[in-house]
């Protein structure tokens, strides 16, 4: 095999594997985990998933988790789940973009507000935005702080456009090391 040939397949390695190597993995919930009275919507806010990441969901032998359809998401029925976790700490990659339906199979859990929708994107170049999870109907509580969502929208994509661009600065690093290890080896 010839140098250059060489250097080409050593960089299309590195290109190929440097976007998995900044994933990112998101404790749903934060501290409180996944679990009754956690307001999800907040949680989605500002964050941007892409193909790579991963969603962690830690909670007690009281829930589970169940990826459901659209429809039934919906209708928070678990009947018809995709997947169904119930070891109390469940980490689902996230392995191509579109979005992902997440509901507690518990009987009101859902319907109290325990479910999640998160849009996922190519991670490649573009930005996408978190889809939102929907308010139930009499169960929601009132935020006491006001926030803009156009700066809210622009600060997400800032911070994503900013991670793009992270990844593919490490990218070209990487590669050009390479082609200067390989130029000096012979």
């Amino acid at each position: 095999m010839s140098s250059m040939a060489r250097v080409t397949a050593l960089l299309l390695v590195v290109l190929a594997a440097t976007p998995a190597a900044f994933a990112t993995d998101y404790t749903v919930g934060e501290s409180s985990g996944w679990t009754s009275g956690t307001d999800y919507n907040t949680w989605l806010s500002g964050k941007t998933f892409n193909v790579g990441d991963s969603l962690l969901f830690s909670y007690s032998m009281l829930h589970s988790v169940y990826e459901v359809s659209k429809s039934d998401y919906d209708s928070c029925s678990s009947t018809n789940s995709l997947q169904s976790y119930t070891d109390g700490s469940s980490t689902i990659k996230l392995t191509a973009p579109g979005t992902r339906y997440f509901i507690c199979g518990t009987f009101g859990h859902c319907t109290g507000g325990m479910k999640l929708a998160v849009n996922v994107g190519s991670g490649a170049g573009g930005t996408n935005s978190p889809a939102a999870t929907p308010g139930t109907s009499g169960t929601s509580t009132p935020s006491s702080t006001t926030t803009n969502p156009s700066t809210k929208a622009t600060d997400g994509a800032n911070a994503a456009a900013g991670r793009n661009v992270f990844r593919t600065a490490c990218g070209v690093v990487a590669g050009v090391s390479a082609l200067v290890g390989l130029a000096i080896m012979g």
